[in-house]
């Protein structure tokens, strides 16, 4: 019932159906970057560097507060750590913008979304997953489908027989039903941050990390690559649906001296 939907593949795929669910799951974790970051691009949400550096570590120590007290195989936050997760989701911040603080090197992002925001966040997860599916599904027929083998058959059956629920399977029914608190996550170690900002979010990457962070105008794959963490937590206080968003960006050969 609770199964963390951020849970990556470990093992290759070895059976046609098994492939067709690791497609799955990598189009639900691009539907979550994609709706959690497109604001700028699409709701005119700000970037905002307002948060001090007391601020931010509070925060990122609530997460990680409430990331350990999960249990290994449940998103689902225990009771005695509902209040903190209360303050987190109804801290005094505009919703919808981006709050940074950053170093060089080192980005904290926090975005708030309420209500409809929570509406239109879920329907955008929907809409990105299936249109990612779904171009999947097609590149994959125009290029397999002549082979008219039995296993590849079987594959691109599996693959089209493919439908995720993204609001069910990110629990938004659980948390509606039974008031609780959910928190997942998703990592990339390698996350390419002008991928991130120009074309997910439609800013310049400077704008997210500053200017000295920023990869010079012709990167290597090197400078492209940041350490990436997104933690989501959800649930409904005061009879309003919530949704904190806390990213952890890190270039690690960067010194960490302030701007």
């Amino acid at each position: 019932m609770f199964d963390d939907p951020d849970s990556e593949p470990t093992e290759r795929a070895a059976t046609p159906s098994r492939r067709a669910e690791e497609a799955s799951a990598r189009f639900r974790m691009h539907a979550e970057l994609a709706a959690a970051f497109e604001g700028p691009r699409k709701f005119d949400a700000e970037l905002l560097n307002d948060l001090d550096a007391n601020t931010a570590r509070d925060i990122q120590r609530t997460i990680g507060q409430l990331e350990k007290s999960r249990d290994a195989d449940s998103p689902l936050i225990p009771n005695e750590l509902a209040d903190e997760a209360i303050a987190l989701l109804k801290f005094d911040r505009s919703s919808n913008d981006y709050h940074i603080h950053r170093r060089p090197g080192e980005v904290m992002i926090v975005r708030w979304l309420s209500g409809k925001e929570v509406d239109t966040f879920y329907e955008r997860l929907q809409a990105h997953f299936d249109a990612a599916l779904n171009a999947f599904r097609d590149d994959e027929r125009a290029s397999l489908e002549w082979q008219q083998s039995p296993e590849t058959l079987e594959y691109l059956t599996a693959l089209g027989a493919v439908e995720v629920d993204m609001p069910q399977r990110y629990l938004r029914e659980v948390i509606r039903q039974h008031r609780v608190f959910i928190m997942t996550t998703q990592t990339a170690d390698e996350m390419n941050i002008v991928y991130l900002t120009e074309t997910v979010m439609g800013v310049p990457t400077a704008d997210l990390v500053g200017a000295r962070s920023a990869p010079p105008s012709e990167p290597s794959d090197q400078d492209l690559a940041w350490f990436f963490k997104l933690f989501s937590l959800r649930g409904i206080v005061e009879g309003v649906e919530r949704m904190c968003f806390f990213i952890y960006l890190q270039k690690s050969d960067d010194s960490f001296d302030e701007d």
